[in-house]
């Protein structure tokens, strides 16, 4: 079993990241698959992914893998530096700092491990979940020409405060009778004290990262139009949770997540499959069975959904 590893950015010399790297098997290819993390997953929740990865892979051709945690989450003990100069602790650094980050953390693992001397070189599959998703689109427009494919697994709604998907009792205009039957006055209330404690992107995090400018960063679900390497968009499958599951485990009313959550992420994952060429994107797909949390409820599925992006590149 590979060994979990610490590494310093050149770009942030005081702190240490930890991350997993695993050899590519059968390949010479210049291809790393990365995963990350959504908020509240660390690295190790991938294991079972990749262990399935290595145990089905058809031909036993696999890239390059690379697992890390944040500054801040799991086994990254380390702050980011920069918040140690941030008012607000919880909320000293953005999904394009992250992003510029994992370019650091890239460019030095694959001097190191694969002797790749240019990242630019390099072609990236990217499997995110969650605000790993955010990143990942920032990363791939920060960086054209070096992500070759995306697996989106519930990515976070990046344009959304979520608490405007639900009309607002105190308005003006309110019109109770116009709520879907079966759902309350109260229900909306609570649901929208849920969604401000919960899920509002004003809320900080212990790690650090902020979601206060997500919407400036990425105010488009379906765009900018992402580019690949070869000027070709990357393989992009987006992969949403099912309904049901959803339902039993957001913490919200579950007719209020079959009413308003549910149809609002669907739409945000229709319109994220329009960032690369028609001809190269998938979805979205429910993964049977899933929460939010798709890779540790459903590990085969992100596995064959892995596989059939990787046998378009490799």
């Amino acid at each position: 079993m590979t060994a979990y590893d610490f590494i310093s950015l050149a770009t942030k010399p005081s702190a240490q990241l930890c991350y997993k790297f695993h050899a590519a098997t059968g390949t010479t290819k210049p291809v790393l698959l990365v995963f990350l993390n959504g908020i509240a997953l660390p690295q190790t929740s991938w294991e079972d992914v990749i262990s399935r990865l290595h145990e089905n892979s058809p031909t036993g051709v696999l890239p390059a893998m690379l697992t890390y945690d944040r500054f801040g989450q799991g086994q990254t003990t380390d702050r980011d530096p920069v918040d140690e100069h941030a008012v607000d602790k919880e909320n000293g650094h953005s999904c394009l700092d992250v992003a510029r980050d994992l370019r650091q953390l890239v460019t030095q693992v694959s001097e190191q491990k694969m002797g790749i001397s240019d990242v630019n070189e390099l072609q990236l599959v990217l499997v995110c979940n969650s605000i790993g998703g955010a990143i990942t689109r920032l990363y791939a427009q920060e960086y054209p020409g070096t992500v070759a494919g995306i697996l989106f697994l519930d990515s976070v709604v990046a344009n959304s405060d979520f608490m405007s998907i639900f009309p607002d009792p105190d308005a003006s205009d309110f019109d109770a009778s116009t709520l879907p039957v079966g759902v309350t006055v109260a229900d909306i209330q609570d649901a929208r004290e849920f969604t401000q404690r919960v899920l509002h992107p004003d809320n900080g995090m212990k790690e650090g990262l902020s979601r206060k400018n997500l919407k400036g960063l990425l105010p488009y679900s379906d765009g900018p139009q992402l580019k690949g390497p070869g000027e070709r968009g990357p393989w992009v499958t987006v992969v949403g949770h099912e309904f049901n599951t959803f339902e039993c485990e957001s913490g919200a009313p579950p007719m209020i997540s079959r009413m308003y959550l549910n149809p609002h992420w669907y739409t945000y994952n229709e319109e994220l499959t329009q960032i690369t060429e028609s001809e190269r994107s998938k979805g979205p797909l429910q993964a049977p069975g899933s929460g939010h949390f798709i890779h540790k409820d459903n590990p085969e599925f992100v596995e064959k959904e892995i596989q059939e992006i990787l046998g378009k590149i490799l």
